[in-house]
């Protein structure tokens, strides 16, 4: 588009905030106040969980629930808190069509886990239940890995991990409640085994909650012959004590 016709657009259509429609200098993009809200995750993190610590513990120093409780998957990372402009983010991606917000939830995706992306072999987005996908119409994951995958070069295989046993809903589950919804959902199909043996895979998804889901995906692509599971996510639900002061 050139400078004359995107002028226009503007004049006509000015550009708004993606979260509270006020106005802003430039399209796709966040007002001051709707950033400020934004919780970005940096170290000092667990090495193997990604949740942050609020002092500096040392290099290496896991987690005690990653210790307690040791995930599949070999590292998480994600971008941001799953607290205040995030969570909006994350519910008009998901649940109102808004895939103008994924390019740039993916810029922060593809930042926090730049490591990991340098060593992957492959992207895959966990996938939905063909029923939930036919009703939703599009898998916000399978969205985000195609962005990233053109921000990292790495290639993206949305066919491989199928999601083979229809679950309920996640939220307002225990832990415990989560992991069993979740057991033995996803599944690598024989023929497609060799898309995936021998291979470092990066899981993507929006959110990172518990990690049952991931943990049930990882574990999935592990049995079909996958090197290593590293997790992918733009947000990472806070543990308590950390979302204090953003809703």
């Amino acid at each position: 588009m050139d400078f004359v016709a995107s002028a226009v657009l503007n004049l006509l259509y000015p550009p708004c905030c993606l979260v509270c429609k006020t106005p802003v200098d430039e399209a796709d993009s966040l007002c001051p106040a709707c950033w400020r809200q934004m919780r970005f995750i940096e170290a000092p993190f667990c090495p193997r969980s990604g949740v942050p610590f609020t002092f500096d513990t040392g290099e290496g120093l896991v987690s005690p629930t990653a210790l307690a409780d040791p995930p599949e998957y070999n590292r998480a990372r994600a971008g941001v808190l799953y607290v205040g402009t995030a969570r909006t983010l994350v519910h008009q991606l998901k649940y109102h069509d808004s895939h103008n917000l994924a390019p740039g939830m993916a810029r922060i995706m593809a930042h926090a886990g730049r490591e990991l992306l340098a060593e992957a072999d492959v992207l895959i987005p966990v996938p939905l239940h063909y029923t939930r996908l036919w009703k939703r119409r599009f898998n916000q994951a399978a969205i985000l890995a195609r962005h990233i995958s053109a921000l990292s070069g790495k290639p993206c295989d949305m066919f491989s991990l199928r999601r083979v046993r229809h679950t309920a809903p996640q939220f307002s589950r225990t832990r415990a409640q989560r992991r069993d919804n979740v057991r033995a959902a996803f599944q690598v199909a024989d023929e497609r085994r060799d898309n995936v043996r021998g291979k470092r895979v990066v899981l993507i998804d929006d959110v990172l909650t518990t990690g049952a889901t991931v943990n049930a995906a990882a574990r999935g692509l592990l049995r079909a012959g996958a090197t290593a599971v590293d997790v992918l996510t733009f947000a990472l639900t806070p543990p308590p004590g950390l979302d204090r002061g953003v809703h």
